[in-house]
């Protein structure tokens, strides 16, 4: 049973008409009275008669034109859904985030995904970097949010770099001076946070370039955890900008420059499997967001 034949039983029957018919469906009328024919070959029945005011229906015609204006509807719907999944209007969109990106810059996107693609599922799963990419690699996530890695089976879109800022409570003597020699932090307590993480490493590479080892140094196992920490006077912390950004804006903590040291950055990339295909869908949508990523993250660096 052929779309062509449904389409030619469900246009005559509301013109009534073969002529007409045809030329609404833009066939000559021998094609569609073959249409027609061949449909009730298929179905074992007669399907029209015709009469003085043209084409009438019989009993079984009128019994299963419902069911064909329905599987003529469905298919327009699986089209229009189609259409809607190529533009990133439906579908689903699963994503993965390393911590960082989870908690500080993912939420903003998804605000304005939302608002855009109100239609599409939408799935988050997080965890370090490596575990992201590993997600990737099993097609478990659609594109992650990650620190930049590289591997054969992975591409990677640049989005921002996120700088390393060394914050203190406002009050904090280091705040009220605004800038410290590296050599100094061996002097004060230094709060570490996540040793998984590779903002932790990133961290340690800095000071043992510099020849420094701070000695009182406290360690936890989140950014909310260091950043409530020198919140409360017990010390300062090296945090990515997006974590402390709000934090730096309404002054509850303070950015210490660090004198003669140039700046610590992590660049931020979005990465799929190479092998999944032309971009289309929410996940081109939701790349469109990340085009943006930089007016919306105060501080960060876009690529």
């Amino acid at each position: 049973m052929l779309l062509s034949q449904l389409e030619a039983l469900v246009e005559t029957a509301r013109q009534r008409n073969l002529s007409r018919a045809a030329e609404t469906l833009h066939v000559t009328q021998p094609a569609l009275t073959a249409r027609l024919h061949g449909l009730e070959a298929e179905l074992g029945t007669s399907l029209f008669t015709r009469g003085r005011r043209g084409m009438a229906l019989t009993d079984a015609g009128r019994a299963f034109l419902p069911y064909a204006e329905r599987a003529l509807a469905a298919v327009q719907d699986g089209s229009s859904m189609l259409t809607e999944l190529r533009r990133g209007g439906t579908g689903e969109l699963v994503l993965g985030a390393a911590p960082a990106v989870s908690t500080y810059v993912l939420p903003k996107l998804l605000v304005r995904f939302t608002q855009r693609h109100p239609r599409v599922r939408l799935s988050v799963r997080t965890g370090h970097s490596e575990e992201i990419l590993e997600m990737a690699l099993r097609r478990e996530i659609d594109l992650g949010l990650v620190r930049e890695l590289r591997h054969p089976d992975i591409e990677s879109r640049s989005l921002y770099e996120d700088e390393l800022v060394l914050v203190a409570q406002a009050t904090h003597p280091l705040a009220e001076r605004g800038s410290m020699d590296l050599a100094a932090m061996s002097d004060v307590r230094l709060i570490l946070f996540d040793r998984t993480s590779s903002y932790y490493d990133l961290t340690n590479a800095y000071f043992r370039a510099a020849g420094v080892s701070p000695s009182g140094v406290m360690e936890l196992d989140n950014i909310d955890a260091a950043k409530q920490m020198v919140g409360q006077g017990l010390g300062i912390a090296l945090l990515p900008h997006t974590a402390v950004a709000d934090e730096l804006a309404d002054g509850r903590l303070r950015a210490i420059a660090i004198r003669g040291s140039q700046p610590i950055r992590r660049r931020i990339v979005a990465i799929r499997r190479r092998d999944v295909g032309v971009v289309a869908g929410p996940t081109a949508a939701f790349l469109e967001i990340l085009a943006g990523v930089g007016e919306l993250l105060p501080g960060a660096r876009p690529r």
